[in-house]
């Protein structure tokens, strides 16, 4: 390291340390962002492979700067997960230790008497989430000052997690409320393995979009890359029947993977508890120990930990079945390969999800996908005959080669965070007038600017309504009966919620419970229990979907999962039906399957026929977005057709309309300029899928679910561009 500039500019102390750790030469990312964090003039993203030393690359120039001056600084490093946040003590503690800089591991699990010896010294590095970042905010407003008075950097990890979700929107009021009680402004660094649009990311993290971007190489480490095919054979009539592809799968995963360590990620919390019980049940018979862990949220933290202590030990070989929750950064070691079983959320959760391998030096990353396809008969419906699952999969795979990811959504307005950050504002000025309130939250610069102050006092006025806010003599807002027992509560810190699960219930009997997250109406159509129903009624206070069977037609691709897929997948899922790209990554089955879906493509004249009659429905072929599609859907939704967003692109169930009339009202929309969202989403229910939207005034709430989740423009261009030749409607 004798010739690293960089190196040279870390504190000695620091040095002596990379030394005794018999560091051989700082890496890569490291040296591009030594420099550029050292002036403290300025902030920085990061952007770089998964073990590839980010975190090392913001601390040691970071420490740099406490060790060479203010030794009562402070660096505030917040993370997504509180696993994270341990595994980063871990990290930093034994260097820290060495310079004499305390670290502060700050979560729910982290005892009082901890934290009350950071608050009587508060220096050092403090290792928090937005949670407990908005508790100390919300709780300690008279004491934030001198907490963070030598705050020196904020260090936010896993910045991907953040961009474009509520809880991003969140830490973005937070650190914007942090600096506004300073006065000045505190460096932030964002540290992020996968980032599809490095500016927007610099903009997430300022909205001055000034931010210096680190993009180091991501390495030529070999990618090793296969999708095998499975095919479900015909139900058989009158017997039960049991899946034998997954069984296939398992029994694939079980001879590829025992004895190394590996991570499998199926769709869904169901399919990692059917997956990890049929390897388990597969390695008892073959009477080997056990290698298959299960790891999702709602597994209890002692299962996960389990799970995590398996895949860290060396002794025995771990394979961990689980959900996005392994996806982030948590050190886990080393992994041989890593599993897709079904088509991926996102190329930008697969390429996360791949950076698990390969990281061992010379080590080729490894990725088996694996997709099931139902065995081609008579009464195939389109998506089984065009072997969506599979071109889906091939598609994101091909992006994922080409190193494109979905750029983050960040233009949300997030007006259910704002009704929480202006509540935790109130408790922490213990009160403050309407103009203060939106200069801190919405004027420029602030994390909810473009806001107007008339939708803004439109905002407190409902509020008000309901109890949630009051107003004293003087003009100051306070908390209302409502927004005290809001705001004293233990859930409050979260900007987020869960899924909430909706009752399913049919001729009087209720079928189960689903998790919403989408837009629903009556006469659209949902699958559960393996059967379509047909949306009657939703009733949003009780949380109750009305369904009658449904018969005829393809299966709705809603059914209350899966990630919103954006408009480059679906065009090179066209490309592939066209056979304009050629994936030699293929197994004999995933091919044939590949092959049938391109002989079903050209047979139904895909290519030039936007508009199939479905029988129970009609199916426009966009080939666009989930953002697009819904948008197409609403816009006919508000024209009195029943419409939904499907996978091709949107279904329009048949009803008095013919053929021609929803032609001409595609025609109509598209000669006319783009609605207010008020009117686009007129007949829409349960749009409040964030955790506040339901204290929102109707107007806004439509507004901020539209910003969020609807792709006008999009839309608009893609039924100017079509160009529907209407026949004219014949005179009586």
């Amino acid at each position: 390291m004798s010739t690293s500039s960089a190196f040279h500019s870390l504190h000695p102390g620091i040095q002596r340390y990379l030394w005794a750790e018999q560091w051989e030469a700082l890496r890569e990312v490291q040296e591009m962002a030594i420099p550029a964090i050292l002036p403290t003039d300025r902030d920085v993203v990061i952007a770089a492979s998964t073990a590839s030393g980010k975190t090392e690359a913001a601390f040691l120039p970071a420490l740099t700067h406490l060790l060479n001056g203010d030794t009562d600084g402070l660096i505030v490093y917040i993370s997504p997960l509180k696993a994270l946040i341990n595994d980063q003590f871990g990290r930093l503690d034994r260097l820290c230790e060495d310079l004499d800089i305390p670290v502060w591991p700050w979560h729910g699990d982290i005892g009082s008497t901890t934290k009350q010896r950071f608050f009587r010294k508060p220096t050092g590095v403090l290792l928090i989430t937005p949670e407990s970042l908005e508790a100390m905010l919300c709780n300690r407003g008279t004491s934030v000052a001198g907490i963070f008075k030598g705050a020196a950097f904020v260090i936010v990890d896993e910045l991907h997690a953040f961009i474009g979700s509520e809880r991003g929107k969140q830490l973005q009021s937070l650190m914007h409320r942090m600096e506004v009680v300073l006065g000045r402004r505190v460096p932030r660094i964002g540290l992020s393995a996968t980032l599809g649009d490095m500016q927007a990311a610099a903009t997430f993290l300022r909205s001055d979009g000034r931010a210096t971007i680190v993009d180091a190489p991501s390495g030529n480490n070999e990618l090793q890359l296969i999708l095998k095919g499975f095919e479900e054979p015909p139900a058989p009539q009158d017997a039960k029947h049991e899946e034998v592809a997954p069984l296939a799968v398992a029994k694939h995963l079980h001879e590829v993977l025992c004895g190394t360590n590996n991570l499998i990620f199926p769709n869904s919390r169901r399919e990692v508890e059917r997956y990890t019980h049929l390897l388990n049940e597969i390695s008892e018979q073959a009477n080997r120990p056990r290698e298959f862990w299960p790891h999702h949220g709602n597994l209890s933290k002692e299962i996960r930990s389990d799970t995590e202590a398996a895949l860290k030990q060396k002794e025995r070989p771990a394979t961990a079945i689980c959900t996005n929750t392994l996806e982030l950064g948590i050190d886990i070691g080393a992994v041989k390969s890593v599993a897709q079983i079904g088509t991926p959320p996102s190329v930008a959760s697969l390429r996360q999800r791949m950076g698990r391998s390969g990281r061992r030096k010379g080590e080729p990353a490894i990725l088996r996908g694996y997709v099931i396809e139902d065995a081609i008969d008579s009464n195939s419906d389109l998506k089984t005959r065009l072997r969506l699952d599979t071109v889906q999969s091939i598609a994101s795979a091909l992006l994922l080669i080409d190193k494109w990811f979905e750029p983050p959504v960040a233009g949300g307005a997030h007006l259910s965070t704002l009704v929480q950050q202006l509540l935790s504002a109130i408790a922490q000025y213990g009160g403050l007038r309407a103009p203060q309130a939106y200069q801190l939250l919405c004027a420029s610069g602030a994390p909810f600017q473009g806001l107007s102050s008339e939708s803004f006092v439109e905002l407190l006025r409902h509020l008000g309504k309901q109890d949630v806010l009051t107003q004293d003599s003087s003009g100051l807002l306070l908390h209302g009966p409502i927004g005290d027992t809001l705001v004293n509560h233990y859930s409050f810190y979260a900007a987020f919620v869960a899924d909430e699960e909706f009752r399913i219930v049919a001729a009087g009997k209720t079928l189960g419970t689903l998790p919403i997250t989408q837009m629903l109406a009556a006469g659209q159509r949902i699958l559960f229990g393996g059967r379509t129903w047909l949306v009657e009624q939703v009733d949003e206070a009780q949380k109750t979907i009305y369904v009658l069977a449904a018969k005829g037609g393809s299966p709705p691709i809603f059914n209350g999962s899966g990630g919103r897929v954006h408009t480059r997948i679906r065009q090179t899922m066209r490309a592939l039906y066209r056979g304009e790209l050629r994936p030699t990554f293929l197994d004999a089955t995933a091919s044939r399957f590949l092959e049938e879906g391109k002989s079903a493509y050209e047979h139904l004249g895909l290519d030039e026929n936007v508009l199939l009659d479905q029988g129970s429905h009609f199916l426009l072929l966009t080939w666009a977005g989930d953002a697009a599609n819904e948008a197409i859907a609403c816009l006919l939704g508000a024209r009195d057709f029943n419409a939904q967003a499907g996978r091709l692109g949107v279904e329009v169930t048949r009803g008095s309309q013919t053929r021609n009339q929803l032609l001409e009202a595609i025609a109509a929309i598209a000669s006319q300029p783009a609605p207010s969202s008020e009117e686009l989403l007129v007949k829409a229910k349960n749009l409040a899928i964030q955790k506040w939207d339901a204290l929102l005034p109707p107007r806004l709430l439509k507004h901020s679910y539209a910003s969020l989740r609807l792709d006008v423009d999009e839309a608009f261009n893609w039924l100017r561009a079509t160009g529907f030749n209407v026949p004219p409607t014949p005179q009586p």
